[in-house]
């Protein structure tokens, strides 16, 4: 039989608190704790006062590829890879650390951001599992997301190269004519 620690449950619980807080799926609660379903679904409940969310989790490497998705999958694995190579943490404590500080850039400079935690757990496992990569703009020198393998000897980012659509949201339209 293993001994049960009150220290190692405390610091689940904390995880999944922190995670719950910044908006993770139960799923991904699960994922990275230890910590019971049911036990999960009662901490969501008093963290966050409501059942969590239900349905499917996103699972595609194509979100990531369209303009503003990618700027913003490329801002936070460029904050995770800095964090894993230079602040020592590693795992769930670095995906944590690593989407507050996304949040923060964001919020200074970008507005609202496109990258949900749960999205950006699996970015990380798409670059764990060699689906997705970083690659180098040939124009700015920054790293962006790309599909591994992709052939991208001449890559230039959609920051240097905007599509002509780029920023024409609805979301967009309506703060311009209210601002006009």
């Amino acid at each position: 039989m293993r001994n049960k620690s009150v220290v190692n449950e405390a610091r689940e619980i904390q995880i999944a608190v922190d995670l719950i807080n910044l908006g993770a799926r139960l799923q991904l609660l699960q994922e990275e704790t230890a910590l019971s379903r049911e036990r999960l679904l009662r901490l969501y409940k008093e963290v966050k006062g409501e059942s969590p969310s239900k349905g499917m989790l996103p699972y595609s490497t194509d979100w990531f590829m369209s303009w503003s998705p990618n700027i913003h999958s490329s801002l936070f694995m460029g904050i995770h890879r800095y964090l894993l190579k230079h602040a020592g943490v590693s795992g769930v404590e670095a995906l944590i650390k690593s989407y507050r500080l996304y949040l923060e850039q964001v919020k200074i400079s970008m507005g609202e951001p496109e990258l949900s935690i749960t999205r950006a757990w699996f970015l990380i496992r798409f670059f764990e599992a060699n689906m997705l990569q970083l690659t180098t703009c040939k124009e700015c020198g920054g790293d962006f997301v790309v599909h591994t393998n992709e052939l991208c000897g001449d890559y230039t980012c959609g920051i240097c190269r905007p599509p002509s659509r780029a920023g024409k949201t609805k979301k967009a339209m309506l703060t311009e004519v209210a601002v006009a």
